[in-house]
């Protein structure tokens, strides 16, 4: 394992500017925030609920509700699944067993969830499982549940396969799973697997290190099909010892191609942690928590060819009231921007920030926390299809706060989203989205669809014939609700 910082190494812990974080709410200051924003905490975890959300991004699931994970606390110590309402209220789905007992299920549950186009909830867990493997610790697995709490293991890695996956997994428009893990394989840099929703799990690449090594987030399926990814160390490039790491592509047969070895400090960033986000321009946009001029980490974008661009270095604003190691990935709103997280820095010394980033690199800080409020924001911002965004603090300034829930109002409407964003016509879609009751018309790209209102926050539909890629439209007899992205019909 590797600390998120400079390549560190460290086990079973935090990095040290994680633990500096911790150490310097002695003296902060209070929280503040841009005017425009509104800035709300809707639930503390104090460990029986769950604790530590780490590297977690909401999903929305088909009744409206957010489900997320937490790495440890609930019942039995070894983390949770729970759901959460929009306006704060917590049930917990399940919880799974802690390291120092074995159990078959696997603990630490740090990446978060992805919704099936079954319903069911899929996820990874960072130990546990085999106990035999990797120094007894176990080294992870891959599971199932259902939005009523039933868990079904449908992997569990041995190392040779795999071990410690930390990024969420992506479901293919081919219907299989895809995910990384951050060490084991043939080589123990780390893998690229798939795995159907039965658990046939494939390893699809191993890394070598000099195309790479230690991938932490997730992959992102591209509109041409394929996937791309990061890893945190290794590639071609030696401006370190350990490397600064790669932006990766791969096919669904495994077929990688290195776009992209960073360079590091001075020029461009390194160490990126997190997984890419396809903007609506075609475009990949991404963070890396270090390198840049300042050494404190960069926001980047990259083409789907290998150019990267730097888009902006943190830590260029006075005593980093910009923020510094973005460690959580971007996120691109309805409006077109991007937003996102610091790790540390901001207004009030080492307690992080939110931002938002135009395409053009023009970055403004959001909130900057402190103390009376919460701290180290890492899990990535989520948009839900009420328009507000949600996500997690990694610890609380109150005692006993072991992270927290909150929103974050940037002025922005409800939408609707879809699952699967592509298909063939006559393909079976979901709508998802708020207050859907009544809706009078679906349209795809103004073609009419015939539909079924299943809920307030469901739609089921087929793409019709004559339909062509561009929004979505749903009337309801509140508002007009436009697809978050373009639905692309495929032949």
């Amino acid at each position: 394992m590797k600390s998120r910082i400079l390549g560190t190494p460290f086990t079973q812990g935090h990095p040290w500017w994680k633990t500096a974080c911790v150490v310097a709410l002695l003296c902060a200051a209070a929280a503040t925030r841009s005017p425009a924003q509104t800035y709300t905490t809707l639930l503390d975890f104090d460990g029986t609920n769950g604790a530590g959300p780490k590297y977690m991004a909401f999903i929305q699931g088909k009744d409206g509700n957010l489900y997320g994970t937490t790495e440890g606390g609930g019942a039995t110590f070894g983390g949770t699944v729970f759901k959460v309402t929009p306006t704060g209220t917590l049930t917990t789905l399940y919880s799974f067993c802690p390291l120092i007992n074995p159990c078959p299920d696997g603990a630490d549950p740090v990446a978060g969830l992805v919704l099936g186009t079954d319903g069911k909830f899929y996820g990874t867990l960072y130990y546990g499982g085999n106990e035999t493997a990797c120094y007894d610790s176990g080294c992870g697995a891959v599971f199932s549940i259902t939005p009523e709490g039933t868990v079904t293991t449908l992997h569990v890695f041995d190392y040779t396969d795999g071990a410690y996956p930390e990024g969420a997994l992506v479901q293919g428009a081919n219907g299989i799973f895809y995910g990384t893990t951050q060490g084991g394989g043939a080589n123990g840099y780390g893998t690229v697997f798939s795995i159907t929703p039965g658990g046939t799990l494939t390893t699809l690449h191993s890394f070598d290190y000099t195309d790479g090594a230690y991938p932490e987030g997730a992959l992102v399926q591209g509109t041409n099909g394929i996937f791309y990814g990061t890893t945190y160390e290794g590639g071609s490039n030696a401006c370190r010892p350990e490397g600064c790491g790669t932006v990766f592509s791969i096919t669904s047969a495994g077929t990688l191609t290195t776009l992209h070895d960073f360079a590091g400090e001075p020029t461009e960033g390194a160490n990126p942690a997190t997984a890419l986000v396809q903007a609506a321009n075609g475009i990949f946009y991404g963070t890396t928590v270090s390198g840049g001029p300042n050494n404190y980490g960069t926001v980047f974008s990259i083409s789907s060819a290998g150019t990267l661009t730097t888009l902006y270095s943190f830590c260029s604003q006075s005593n980093c009231t910009d923020g510094y190691a973005p460690s959580s990935p971007l996120v691109q709103a309805t409006n077109g921007t991007f937003y996102g997280e610091t790790y540390g820095g901001g207004a009030n010394d080492y307690y992080g920030t939110l931002f938002s980033i135009t395409s053009g690199g023009t970055l403004t800080t959001l909130y900057s926390y402190g103390n009376p409020g919460t701290f180290s924001p890492e899990g990535g911002l989520f948009q839900a299809t009420n328009g507000t965004l949600y996500g997690t603090t990694l610890a609380g300034s109150v005692t006993g706060v072991d992270g927290t829930i909150f929103s974050l109002g940037v002025g922005l409407g409800p939408f609707v989203e879809t699952m699967p964003t592509s298909g063939k016509v006559g393909a079976a879609v979901t709508i998802l989205g708020t207050n859907l009751t009544g809706a009078t018309s679906v349209t795809f790209n103004g073609t009419a669809a015939t539909f079924t209102v299943v809920s307030s926050s469901e739609i089921t539909t087929t793409v019709p014939s004559g339909a062509t890629t561009g929004k979505i439209k749903v009337a309801t007899p509140h508002h007009t609700l436009l697809s978050n992205v373009n639905f692309r019909v495929t032949q």
